[in-house]
């Protein structure tokens, strides 16, 4: 089946109830009926819900539905995207290790992942995704994974993936990518030999910014990637928490179950069932909205590329942006969804844009159907020093735009308005 059928139908047999809907299990606990059934659970010699900080019959049919969207074998949902993340990186390094991060990732991972992480003891090393020339001389023998973003937010740059996958795969070690911004619409990572898809799903994946989530995904195969790797023993020894359990042992996705069994068990940051329901609502139109997004996202950009006072426009769907062939290299028909920056000059003019703006709401978020405006060096990275916002490609003068669903002239009418 195609992406928009399996973003409607999959994961749920509408026959148990005749709902058309899914149904929301707005519950903590499951009666297991019998103290047998209860063991077996819990010693996964039978599938079934437990417990809802472990898992829920609605979060399930968004588990299942997101993995095939993504084309991958298994998923996790958590309660934000931050968390999916954290989950993601917690699930393959521990204190010693390090990770490889890309430079132009969005502000809050970049401080989760090299700020927050190394008080766990996991050291974060930066490496340029634009080109990756300089991704290989930073792996050691303790890296477990590489970590970027398939169209990075705010920079909206695209980086080398092919390259970034082939360096990984000699060394054996797990890509992760932020999948976010381009949506399993536009982008499949895991169709180009990345390991593991993440996203915030509190974005286009829901749609109207009414809910929190993350998602992990992963490829199919991964199994084989984990067992008897060297790089990762907690997938191939004893695990002391869950009675000597060897997940390598194991006929199942052992990456999204280690996750399941081990980080959400003892961390906790689960998705509500609600917000699970609210999520499978925003990704059964995910395909229609994308393209409407692209298409008005298109038309502003153009509109700005034009206009004397924008000194930059990043957006690789323009045919004038300089990674406009790795758009129509990655990404569905070069589209590169609602998300576009552009630079003018200085940090006051650019807050006086946001003051003027009257259709785009002044919101720390994308992906919603309203369009919103942002300006990262006083927001969403505003806890980085000057030396890392130049780091990470965000100028003092950057703006970053959502674009919504609202008619794409009037969004180039009030921004008209608002640079004067």
């Amino acid at each position: 089946m195609n992406q928009e059928t399996l973003a409607l139908h999959y994961g749920y047999d509408k026959k148990q109830f005749g709902t058309m809907s899914v149904p929301v299990y707005q519950t903590t606990a499951y009666d297991f009926g019998s103290a047998e059934t209860a063991a077996n659970r819990f010693a996964l010699k039978e599938l079934g819900p437990i417990y809802t900080r472990l898992n829920n019959p609605t979060t399930d049919v968004l588990e299942a539905r997101i993995a095939a969207v993504e084309n991958g074998e298994a998923a996790i949902a958590t309660a934000t995207g931050q968390a999916a993340i954290f989950f993601a990186i917690a699930n393959l390094a521990e204190a010693g290790d390090n990770i490889i991060v890309a430079k132009k990732i969005y502000g809050g991972a970049t401080t989760l992942l090299t700020h927050t992480i190394k008080r766990f003891g996991i050291q974060a090393k930066i490496f340029e995704s634009d080109h990756a020339d300089d991704l290989e001389a930073l792996i050691d023998d303790k890296t477990k994974a590489i970590f970027f973003e398939s169209l990075s937010n705010p920079q909206i740059a695209i980086p080398n993936i092919e390259k970034i996958v082939a360096i990984a795969q000699k060394y054996n070690i797990i890509t992760v990518c932020d999948n976010t911004v381009a949506t399993p619409i536009l982008f499949q990572p895991l169709n180009h030999g990345i390991d593991v898809s993440v996203h915030s799903a509190s974005k286009y994946i829901c749609g109207q910014g009414s809910a929190m989530g993350g998602l992990i995904v992963e490829a199919k195969g991964l199994n084989a990637k984990l067992i008897g790797n060297p790089r990762y023993p907690q997938f191939n020894e004893p695990d002391e928490s869950y009675h000597g359990l060897v997940y390598a042992t194991l006929p199942f996705p052992i990456f999204s179950l280690r996750i399941r069994l081990s980080l959400i068990r003892d961390i906790g940051a689960t998705i509500a069932p609600f917000n699970s329901w609210l999520l499978i609502q925003g990704l059964e139109t995910l395909s229609l909205r994308v393209k409407e997004h692209s298409r008005n996202a298109y038309k502003v950009a153009s509109f700005l590329k034009s206009h004397p006072k924008v000194k930059k426009v990043s957006y690789p769907a323009l045919e004038s942006d300089p990674l406009h062939g790795r758009a129509k290299q990655y990404f569905k028909e070069g589209q590169t969804s609602g998300l576009l920056s552009f630079e003018v000059d200085g940090f006051e003019f650019a807050k006086q844009i946001l003051n003027t703006t009257k259709i785009f709401s002044v919101v720390v978020n994308i992906g919603d159907s309203k369009s919103i405006i942002t300006h990262p060096a006083s927001t969403t990275h505003q806890q980085l020093s000057v030396e890392e916002l130049e780091l990470t490609g965000v100028k003092t003068g950057l703006i970053r735009l959502s674009i919504g669903l609202e008619n794409a002239d009037d969004l180039i009418e009030d921004l008209k308005i608002a640079l004067g």
